[in-house]
Parts: C-alpha cells; sequence; structure tokens
C-alpha cells in the first residue's frame, strides 16, 4: 500500500488516528484503507496487535458540525446565488461542445431522442463503470467519445469545482475552514482555534482529537476537499476560469478537477524535520504532485517553514467569509 510505503519508518511504529464523514461510502473508505494499511504492515512482518484499527466516524447533516463534510453555512445550503454559481458556469459551457455530440449520438441511436442531459450522463458512465470494474477494465462508453470530447468534459467537471466549492464561489473556500483550523492545531500542537465547522465537543478531547499522534487519515467527499484547498489559498494562483473555451492546465496554475480531485483522490500534509534547517518544515502533495506553496515562500522542493505556512492560512484563522453563511 502507497501510504504504508510512503510513511514506512513512522507508520511501522505508530498506527494513524482515521476518521471518516458519516456517509456509507466514505466510512466504507476509510475501513478500506484501515485493511490495506493493515495488509502492507504484515506483508512487512510487522505485528500489530491493535487491528482492526478505530474510525472515528463524524455524522453529516446541518444538526452535526463536521470539517469532513460541509452542511451548517445556511447561506451556501441550497439557496441562490452560490448553489447555481458552479452550475451556471457549467451550463455556459456545455452549449460550446455537447450540442454536437448529442447530435451525434442521436443519429446512432435513432430514435432514442436524447437531450444534453442525457449525454453527460453517458459520459459519466465511462469513469464510473471504469473504476466499478473489479479489474480496473477500462469502460466500453470510454469508447463512444473522442480524446477532445473528454477535454472539454474534464473542464466541464472543472468549472463545476472550481465555481461550486472553490475560488470561484464567495462561500466556497469558507466550506474548509474548520479542517485548515485542525491541521494546524495537529501541526503545532496547540487546541483547535475555530468558530466555524469544528466539532469542539469532538477536537476538545485528546481522545477524538489527539496532537501529538504521527500520522493522521481523514476520509472525505471530493467537494470538501475542493473547499479544504481553498480555503488553504493552494491554488491562489489560479484566476477566474473561462467557461466558453478550454484553458490548459498552465493556463489553471494547474488547478483541473482531474488533477485535485479524481476518483480516490488524496493530499498529503507533510510536516518534517530536514538537516541544515532551523525549523520543522511543510510540504503538500496532491495526487502525487507537490505543490509550490508560493503563499508561504515554498523553495525549490516546494517546502516552507511551519511559522510561514500557518500565517500564510490567514483566511482560516480569521473565519473567511463564515459571517456571510447566516446573513438572510
Amino acid at each position: 500500500m502507497a501510504f504504508y510505503g510512503r510513511y514506512k519508518k513512522l507508520a511501522t511504529q505508530s498506527i494513524p488516528f482515521i476518521r471518516a464523514s458519516g456517509e456509507a461510502r466514505v466510512v466504507q473508505s476509510a475501513q478500506n484503507f484501515s485493511k490495506g494499511f493493515h495488509d502492507a504492515k504484515s506483508t512487512d512482518h510487522k505485528v500489530d496487535a491493535n487491528y482492526p484499527y478505530p474510525i472515528l466516524v463524524i455524522p453529516e447533516g446541518d444538526a452535526f458540525n463536521n470539517t469532513l463534510d460541509h452542511g451548517l453555512c445556511t447561506a451556501f445550503e441550497g439557496s441562490q446565488p452560490y448553489q447555481s454559481i458552479g452550475s451556471n458556469a457549467q451550463k455556459t459551457f456545455l452549449g460550446t461542445f455537447l450540442p454536437t455530440i448529442t447530435e451525434r449520438l442521436n443519429a446512432d441511436l435513432s430514435p432514442a431522442n436524447l437531450s444534453t442531459t442525457d449525454t453527460i450522463n453517458i459520459m459519466d458512465l465511462c469513469p464510473f463503470t471504469t473504476v466499478a470494474s473489479p479489474i480496473g477494465a477500462i469502460s466500453s462508453f470510454c469508447g463512444l467519445f473522442t480524446d477532445d470530447e473528454w477535454h472539454h468534459y474534464d473542464y466541464y467537471q472543472t468549472l463545476g469545482k472550481y465555481y461550486g466549492y472553490g475560488p470561484g464561489n464567495p462561500l466556497g473556500p469558507s466550506q474548509g475552514i474548520g479542517f485548515a483550523n485542525e491541521l494546524v492545531a495537529r501541526m503545532t500542537g496547540r487546541p483547535v482555534d475555530d468558530h466555524t465547522a469544528v466539532n469542539h465537543t469532538l477536537d476538545n478531547n485528546a481522545a477524538t482529537f489527539p496532537l501529538d499522534n504521527a500520522l493522521y487519515v481523514d476520509v472525505s467527499h471530493d467537494n470538501d476537499m475542493t473547499a479544504i484547498f481553498s480555503a488553504m489559498g493552494l491554488y491562489n494562483g489560479t484566476g477566474d476560469l473561462c467557461n466558453t473555451s478550454i484553458e490548459t492546465t498552465q493556463q489553471t496554475g494547474g488547478y483541473s478537477a482531474a488533477w485535485t480531485v479524481p476518483f480516490a483522490g488524496r493530499a498529503y500534509f507533510e510536516k518534517m524535520k530536514c538537516r541544515g534547517e532551523n525549523e520543522e518544515l511543510v510540504r503538500i502533495i496532491v495526487n502525487d504532485r507537490v505543490l509550490s506553496l508560493k503563499t508561504c515562500g515554498g523553495d525549490d522542493l516546494g517546502r516552507c517553514t511551519l511559522s510561514k505556512f500557518v500565517r500564510s492560512l490567514s483566511f482560516a484563522a480569521e473565519g473567511g467569509n463564515w459571517d456571510m453563511c447566516f446573513i438572510t
């Protein structure tokens, strides 16, 4: 397992503290991670009597503070204009490429009379049925579309994330503030300072939010990951995305739904001690890509000092736009 191999020196001496948001598929992902970690450790001939590892499941819904699932910000949840920003950007972009595809499919599948909504749903079947294959077989649905059409589909998804939960939505980044402040607490060993989505009943208890663990694993949703990345300013170099034509990842500063939140997407937040450095360093890796961390003066290896990293999270520390969540 990649996580065990990456952090083997730590993993052989400790087990990760695991949290999962309460939706069934998220909990199952946490359970699968736990099993994979244990299997890797066993293969490495390391005895571990702690398995099965405990998983802290945090309930979802507007009645629960949960930094792994948005739901508390009433102005953001299901209300205009915030919830329509992403879908409106996507709708505009769909008009630039989807009618032609729909026309072709209808010509080949007469008298199906597919709508543009049907067409995008058919495209969705490619990734979903591919990842559902027990042997990782590429779905036959994928071959119905050209490479250029898949680039348009990728950008369509990117617009949804950027304007739905990312920097393109005034309240998108605010949904990730609580997790960002929890990360600061873990890295500094100080109690969580947050007045947004943090569950203080859990985070004020060392049993349910330890600050001295070597490894932590949090399992969440792609939309929440997008909000967390945005709250931390990881893609602050990305300007507003065009919704009438594709922008490449070079133009977007590396921002893409496929690069940030693919299936089984993951981010590593690393704190390290390095020879020749007087202070601990921080590095962030998103799906095997080391981020530059320009907001805290990252070096050529993507590292910045812990103190500068913490200061760079001022948006989260100051509560971001959370006060807008309850304006009626």
